[in-house]
């Protein structure tokens, strides 16, 4: 189930996508890169977004331990 923050965070992606990628990667260069995509386009910002933050999502069951 999805928290309060993680819809917080689809919904800046949809309309702010620099935002929403700063609060999941931090001021690091996928931040940069957003911000440039979102200059060329809005809709290119938005999709590097969403990869962003489900790209995140995913990490917790790949770090899983298999002991």
């Amino acid at each position: 189930m999805a928290s309060g923050y993680d819809v917080l965070v689809i919904v800046l992606a949809i309309f702010i996508p620099p935002i929403a990628v700063l609060l999941e990667k931090g001021l690091w260069v996928d931040f940069l890169i957003n911000i440039c995509l979102t200059l060329l386009g809005w809709i290119p910002g938005m999709i590097h977004a969403f990869y962003i933050i489900f790209q995140e999502k995913k990490k917790p069951e790949d770090n899983a331990d298999n002991s």
